[in-house]
């Protein structure tokens, strides 16, 4: 019997393209229009598009064959690890860049990722954009709370574009989020996302551990490369796994411990990094690790 998780179409090959755009959307059409519509019109270069479609029954799949020439397409949700490395696949750009479907990227993002990205003349980097969101969380990479819209049928464009450029924000470490560039030589060094994290909690930190331990040493989040993110609930929808715990028990620390101790997560930007410094604090924390890892097994 002939089972195929997953398909590929693969377009005509595209000229003087920047970035291959990897973008995972399930059955969100309306929000995946508009981050397609804002790449094309507030995009400084040419980019190539790849989507990956889960299931696509609301309409997404039929709008997809129309209107992007590189896809991938899965009848069931197979999760985020899959679809990116599903659209990876069909990346025609040394640089690949990750995004969510529910993001409305501001005019020039891509120039200042790039400008970036020509300074450092290396693989070796991960560099984000920087989000604005409608309400403030627990992430202190993104700009919040400045809400302009919770969805497209509400959103205040116009009121964005006049204002994006005037919220105060610096650059900042610990790039993991998306929008994030990396280089394709690094997404196969390190085999992409890893699927054992399917549908996808704590695959972000898990890959950028994978990157550290590659050698990439330079995680910056951009502030001037802006975008605005609704923040939609397609994770409410899935049964998650723990990642937590399998952050945990695959690497021996926490993934707060990485975001502290390694990639130095949410503060001012210092440039390359190091390892960590075996201080009190680090060594303390990584006692408490390995009780966690011992408590958890």
């Amino acid at each position: 019997m002939k089972i195929e998780k997953i398909t590929f179409t693969q377009g005509q090959t595209q000229e003087d393209i920047h970035f291959s755009i990897l973008i995972p959307t399930w059955n969100n059409l309306e929000h995946l229009k508009l981050t397609v519509s804002s790449i094309r019109k507030n995009s400084r270069f040419n980019h190539q598009i790849v989507i990956h479609v889960n299931d696509g029954s609301d309409g997404t799949l039929d709008w997809v064959k129309i209107n992007i020439p590189d896809f991938s397409h899965s009848v069931a949700n197979v999760g985020v690890c899959y679809a990116f490395n599903a659209a990876a696949s069909l990346a025609k750009s040394e640089f690949l860049l990750l995004i969510d479907d529910d993001n409305y990227v501001l005019p020039d993002w891509d120039f200042y990722i790039w400008e970036e990205i020509q300074k450092l003349g290396s693989p070796y980097f991960a560099i984000s954009g920087t989000k604005i969101e409608p309400r403030k969380t627990l992430n202190n990479c993104v700009i919040a709370p400045f809400d302009f819209g919770s969805n497209p049928s509400n959103f205040k464009e116009k009121e964005l574009l006049e204002s994006y450029q005037n919220l105060p924000f610096a650059d900042w470490n610990g790039s993991s989020w998306y929008p994030l560039a990396i280089h394709k030589k690094m997404w196969n060094l390190v085999g992409g996302l890893s699927t054992e994290f399917t549908p996808g909690m704590y695959s972000d930190p898990d890959f950028m551990m994978k990157l550290w331990q590659a050698g990439v040493r330079y995680f910056k989040g951009v502030s001037q490369s802006r975008s605005y993110h609704f923040i939609s609930k397609s994770v409410s929808r899935v049964k998650k796994n723990n990642g937590r715990k399998q952050f945990l028990l695959k690497w021996g620390i926490s993934n707060s411990t990485f975001r502290r101790f390694y990639i130095h997560h949410g503060e001012p930007f210092m440039g390359f990094l190091n390892e960590p410094e075996a201080n009190p604090d680090f060594k303390r924390r990584q006692l408490r690790d390995r009780i966690k890892r011992l408590i958890t097994f």
